[in-house]
């Protein structure tokens, strides 16, 4: 997701390789965490808390803060739950570091994060070969479980996956708004926006639609006139724009200032207060995104998560970042209490059984691919605001 300097990747393996000595490959005996000194559990939580998409991470840990509030009120069978965090600023080598440091230094018994798919992917060697299970709580590339057709066990997420956002945006396209023609805007160094992409443009398709052109930009772009100008060209009813907020809102901002006034969508990388800021009020109107969750949806599970986030943060609205890593954390503490302890191996058994457990986004159930079957929300801004359009289910 981000390029990697070499000086960092190779501090990144020397550490790697050092947690990695002697435990072979993911059939090690090694149970990583279980450490349950003074009638605590140790869980670590490797996040985005610094650089390009800080604002992810942060409001990931806001969410495990409360529920681990929650939790720790009574304990699980009278242990606490431990949070220790790592930063990894945002980039894959810092991920591995994160990683490394939580296994083999501080013995935690499974892993929240990270946010985003690339950063995930860093630690599953390391989780695998240590057999110390990872929950992604917003990794949403189809890779992050399983890889070549292989699944990678010990590897976990709360939310969806990209395929399923891309066909849920695009049947809201042609459905919903009944467009026939879209453009896709895409960050061409981003597995995360090309998959969306990819399965937009399928099933767009499929019902009719087409595509009249793709262009592309790479993350940290800051000028985007050119591309958009030639999409305005070709004059669509639509435009997918499957990104980062940090772009995002400057694509948004620069397509109202060229003259695009066509409706345009994202995915949940669009979910950051931050987006806001950045392409202005008025640009966002007539902007659309598929996201996990809505503060607005009517559901008793949502709107009792909603008031005990603002009471803690002193009244801000939860995103779905905040919902996600609330949800992360009772995930895991379910499997722990079903697991009878911190013993990795055991929470890693609980996390693959889970099914029907209640949680702010849905309701967990787990396909053979370690991925949630879970509905979709889609957002609509308006002045700014993100309101509550639709639930869509799977």
């Amino acid at each position: 997701m981000r390029k990697r300097k070499l000086a960092g990747v190779f501090a990144s393996f020397m550490l790697a390789a050092g947690v990695m000595a002697g435990c072979g490959s993911s059939t090690s005996t090694s149970s990583g965490g279980g450490d349950e000194k003074g009638g605590e559990i140790k869980i670590g939580a490797n996040l985005e808390l610094s650089g390009g998409v800080a604002s992810y991470g942060q409001s990931i840990k806001e969410g495990i803060d409360l529920a681990l509030e929650e939790i720790n009120k009574e304990g699980i069978d009278g242990k606490k739950l431990k949070l220790v965090v790592v930063d990894n600023k945002s980039e894959a080598p810092e991920a591995i570091n994160g990683a490394t440091k939580l296994i083999s230094q501080d013995k935690v018994s499974a892993i929240i994060g990270a946010a985003t798919s690339g950063n995930t992917k860093a630690q599953i060697e390391i989780a695998q070969s240590n057999n110390v299970p990872i929950i992604t709580p917003t990794g949403t590339a189809a890779d992050v479980t399983v890889k070549d057709g292989k699944l990678n066990d010990f590897v976990f997420r709360t939310c969806f996956i990209d395929p399923f956002q891309g066909t849920v945006a695009a049947n809201f396209a042609a459905k919903e708004l009944k467009v026939k023609t879209a453009a896709v805007f895409i960050d061409s160094s981003s597995d995360y926006s090309k998959g969306l992409a990819a399965s937009f443009k399928e099933k767009f398709e499929k019902e009719g639609g087409k595509v009249v052109t793709q262009e592309a930009y790479v993350a940290k772009d800051t000028d985007f006139h050119a591309q958009l100008t030639n999409i305005k060209g070709k004059n669509p009813e639509f435009i997918f724009v499957p990104g980062y907020y940090e772009e995002v809102g400057l694509i948004v901002k620069q397509a109202r200032e060229v003259g695009l006034d066509a409706p345009m969508m994202g995915a949940d990388g669009w979910d950051s207060p931050k987006l806001v800021e950045l392409a202005g009020k008025d640009a966002l109107n007539n902007t659309f995104i598929t996201n996990h969750y809505s503060s607005g949806d009517s559901d008793q599970k949502v709107q009792e998560f909603v008031k005990a986030f603002k009471a803690k943060y002193k009244d801000k609205s939860p995103d779905a970042f905040n919902a996600l890593g609330y949800d992360s954390a009772y995930f895991l503490a379910d499997a722990i209490k079903r697991a009878g302890g911190g013993d990795s191996k055991k929470i890693q058994k609980a996390l693959a059984e889970t099914s029907g457990l209640e949680l702010v986004t849905g309701q967990m159930k787990l396909d053979k691919d370690h991925n949630p079957i879970k509905s979709a929300v889609i957002l609509e801004y308006k002045d700014g605001e993100q309101t509550f359009k639709t639930k869509v289910n799977p």
